[in-house]
């Protein structure tokens, strides 16, 4: 079972040790870090262990300079009322925002309004109703249940 974001993006982004070619085309390690927009300040050239790819990721203290904790920064700066959901609800954007960019978060205006209302089934047909949701499959899905439900997915 899905406790946490961390447990849920390492299922969702899976983990790679070596460095390959994401589908975008940028050199990522880990889980889903892409080295181009934020190199390691190591050597990845003879790969990675599991536990400097969960590293990297950061962990559920949001850490200013691992991967979740600058997605997180992000998010509750451009929009501070998340703070105000149950951390499950919360998990729903900071896996978008890991997936797409907090950039792209903004772009879901009525998702946003709704959630923020607490009108969370609406915020999931937002969600469902989005080209997000045709791109990333089951991930979406699980998402969109977990918004609904406030239930780890």
């Amino acid at each position: 079972m899905i406790t946490c974001i961390k447990d849920q993006l390492i299922r969702d982004e899976g983990v790679r040790l070596v460095k390959y070619l994401d589908s975008r085309g940028f050199w990522t390690i880990g889980v889903g870090h892409n080295l181009d927009a934020k190199p390691l300040p190591f050597d990845v050239s003879g790969g990675i262990t599991f536990a400097q790819a969960t590293q990297i990721l950061g962990d559920a203290d949001y850490n200013p300079g691992d991967d979740l904790g600058d997605v997180s920064f992000q998010l509750f700066r451009d929009l501070p009322w998340l703070k105000d959901l149950d951390v499950v609800r919360q998990g729903v954007f900071l896996n978008m925002g890991f997936n797409m960019g907090v950039g792209g978060i903004l772009e879901f205006h009525h998702d946003l309004a709704d959630t923020q209302a607490g009108n969370y089934v609406k915020a999931a047909a937002d969600m469902k109703a989005s080209a997000w949701y045709t791109q990333v499959g089951a991930r979406a899905q699980r998402l969109c249940q977990q918004m609904i439900s406030g239930v780890w997915q």
